[in-house]
C-alpha cells in the first residue's frame, strides 16, 4: 500500500510500497526503483545493485564514487559507510526522489564526504571540473516510464569516461526493450577500452562494467578478492567472477 507521498510539481512523484518487511520506491508507477529492508537498512537489498558493486574486485580504496541516479540510494549509502576514505556524490535530477530518500530511505545529510546533489546527470558528466577525476562512476539512469536509460547516446558515455581516472571504472544498469541492450553496449564500445556485461539478473536487468583501461584479468586472483569480498560485506562476489569468465569464454 501507498504510505506516503512527495509530489514537487515538474517531476514524478516519489512514492512507496512495503512488502513483507521491504520498502520500495515508485516513481508514480508499479515500476520499482529501488528498495530497501527496514531491518538492515544500510544493506543492498536488490541483487543488480549488488552486481553493480563488482568493480570491488578492481578497486580496494577509491577515493571518488559518483552515483549517476539516486534511486533508493542503496549504492550510495553502501559507498558512504563501507568506504570511509571516499568522497561519495550522488546526482539524481528529481528532488522528490532526493526527499523521500532522507526521510524514508535512512539516507545520511549531506557532509565533508556525502555530497547529493540535485541536478541532470549530463550536465554533471559534461563538465570539466569533473573530467579525470572520478575512480568509480555507477550509472542507474530510468525515469518513471522505465523503457531504458534516459542518457544512453556514445556522446554521454564519451562524457562518462572523461570523468574517469587514468584507471577508473564505470558500472551501469541497462534494462528496459530489448533494443536498449544493443543500443548502450555499442556506444560504450565505441569510448572505453573494454565493455563487458555479466548475464541477465532479475527483472531483465544487465550490469556493465567498462573500463577506461582494459584490466590483466587473473581469475586466480579475481576469486581470492570476491572470497574477501563476501567475508567483508557479505556478497556472493564469487558469481561475479563467474559471470566475467563466462563472458571472456564467449567472446574469445
Amino acid at each position: 500500500m501507498m504510505t506516503r507521498r512527495f509530489d514537487q510539481p515538474g517531476y514524478p512523484p516519489a512514492t512507496i510500497t512495503e512488502y513483507e518487511g521491504v520498502r520500495s520506491l515508485h516513481l508514480g508507477t508499479s515500476w520499482v526503483q529501488g528498495a530497501m529492508r527496514l531491518s538492515r537498512p544500510d544493506v543492498i537489498e536488490l541483487e543488480y545493485v549488488r552486481m553493480m558493486m563488482m568493480w570491488m574486485l578492481f578497486k580496494q580504496d577509491p577515493r571518488r564514487i559518483v552515483q549517476l541516479g539516486l534511486g533508493s540510494a542503496a549504492a550510495t549509502k553502501f559507498c558512504y559507510r563501507r568506504f570511509p576514505d571516499a568522497d561519495v556524490t550522488a546526482i539524481e535530477l528529481n528532488p522528490n526522489v532526493i526527499a523521500i530518500c532522507e526521510e524514508l530511505f535512512a539516507l545520511p545529510p549531506n557532509d565533508g564526504r556525502l555530497h547529493v546533489r540535485q541536478m541532470d546527470a549530463m550536465d554533471f558528466v559534461t563538465d570539466p571540473a569533473n573530467h579525470g577525476k572520478v575512480d568509480v562512476l555507477q550509472a542507474d539512469l530510468y525515469d518513471e516510464e522505465a523503457r531504458g536509460p534516459v542518457l544512453d547516446t556514445p556522446e554521454f558515455y564519451q562524457a562518462c569516461s572523461d570523468c574517469l581516472a587514468p584507471d577508473g571504472i564505470m558500472t551501469t544498469n541497462v534494462f528496459g526493450d530489448f533494443s536498449n541492450y544493443a543500443k548502450n553496449i555499442q556506444a560504450m564500445e565505441l569510448v572505453f577500452d573494454a565493455v563487458v556485461w555479466l548475464p541477465e539478473v532479475h527483472d531483465a536487468n544487465v550490469i556493465v562494467i567498462a573500463f577506461k583501461q582494459s584490466p590483466s584479468l587473473d581469475f586466480s586472483v579475481l576469486y581470492e578478492r570476491a572470497g574477501a569480498i563476501k567475508k567483508q560485506y557479505n556478497m556472493n562476489a564469487k558469481n561475479w567472477v563467474n559471470g566475467l569468465k563466462a563472458w571472456m569464454l564467449d567472446h574469445q
